[in-house]
């Protein structure tokens, strides 16, 4: 992994992007795609599309999202504590006790997630799980006044962001998902663009609002009009404890891209991942999903009359928390995986 990519991926790790909100991860996209992009352009709904070789042959359209879940400031009580909605899944569990960062126009503020100590708790509190609605984020406010001049109804809020290193080439941040697929698709695009001999038209696209409905691979998949789509999100793994292994698979840190098979799939895509990955030298993990899948997959497959769809995962420790834990070595090969694919893309039809 070359310096400057693995800077940008702490700096992406590093900046908020919930849903709705990404703008400022958009414009470190935009930023880094014009240093090796024949064309860097953004649609209304906010998607960046970088694209290289768009005359090519073939249009590929590759889709990481750069939103993450977060929260939503909803109201301000007469005490200046704030209440939030939450946007996109969470385990409210994950929220107690976590340091946060409202993002206000004039700023970042920051706050944290409160609950009554233990001390104070009956028995009957005790036993209940709490509920996001019982949660507020205290910034420090002493009157509803002092904090509405801080904060607007509207506001967005994320945990704090940060990236630390463990070891065995692992790393961990908040918002893994899906930094590590936005990462890879457009490290994929330079990694291609730089090796030559492009043929087809590849699209690498940041993608917004995933986390709530899929919306940004639709209207930009739409836009873009691929016969071939590849989507790169995170994926469960199992290599820790009380995760079932025969429900979700076999899926582990440092294993490799995982390639995902089923009805969600184009099979001569997934074929051409493995034969791809085979040639290459590049270890893969296989999993399946027997539905549709609940990433951008989903949309791009159904696109105007339908796209040749595949999925590459990254295999993701503790998802949707504070402490989301990847490998480094699983992106980077994801993205060699990808670039040979849009390399050996060719004239091959894709109908199943």
């Amino acid at each position: 992994m070359l310096e400057t990519a693995k800077d940008f991926f702490v700096e992406l790790l590093e900046t908020p992007s919930p849903s709705g909100h990404e703008a400022p991860v958009q414009e470190l996209v935009r930023n880094y795609a014009a240093g090796f992009a024949d064309e860097v352009t953004t649609d209304h709904h906010g998607n960046v599309i970088i694209a290289c070789n768009p005359g090519g042959k073939r249009r590929v359209l590759y889709a990481g999202h750069c939103d993450q879940i977060g929260l939503l400031v909803s109201f301000i009580d007469d005490d200046g504590f704030l209440y939030t909605q939450t946007i996109g899944g969470w385990d409210p569990q994950q929220l107690v006790g976590q340091s946060v960062v409202v993002w206000s126009q004039d700023g970042p503020i920051p706050g944290v997630i409160a609950r009554k100590p233990i001390h104070l708790l009956t028995l009957e509190e005790r036993g209940k799980v709490v509920q996001a609605k019982d949660l507020w984020i205290d910034i420090g406010a002493c009157s509803k006044k002092e904090a509405s001049e801080l904060v607007r109804i509207g506001d967005p809020a994320t945990l704090t962001l940060g990236y630390q290193e463990m070891r065995n080439g692992l790393a961990f941040a908040p918002k893994m998902d899906n930094t590590t697929g936005l990462w890879v698709v457009i490290e994929a695009a330079r990694r291609a663009q730089e090796a030559g001999g492009l043929d087809c038209a590849l699209y690498a696209v940041s993608t917004v609002q995933e986390e709530i409905g899929l919306r940004g691979a639709k209207t930009s998949a739409f836009g873009v009009d691929p016969e071939i789509g590849v989507a790169v999100d995170v994926t469960h793994a199992t290599d820790c404890p009380t995760i079932s292994k025969t429900q979700d698979g076999e899926i582990a840190l440092g294993g490799g891209p995982v390639i995902v098979r089923g009805p969600n799939m184009n099979p001569r895509i997934t074929d051409l991942l493995i034969e791809t990955a085979n040639q290459e030298e590049i270890e893969y993990q296989l999993a399946a999903i027997a539905r549709a899948t609940p990433n951008d997959a989903n949309s791009i497959q159904i696109t105007r009359s339908g796209v040749a769809t595949g999925l590459v995962s990254i295999p993701n420790r503790y998802m949707h928390s504070a402490v989301e834990t990847i490998s480094l070595s699983d992106i980077d090969r994801s993205a060699d995986l990808l670039a040979a694919f849009a390399l050996s893309v060719g004239e091959q039809s894709f109908i199943p």
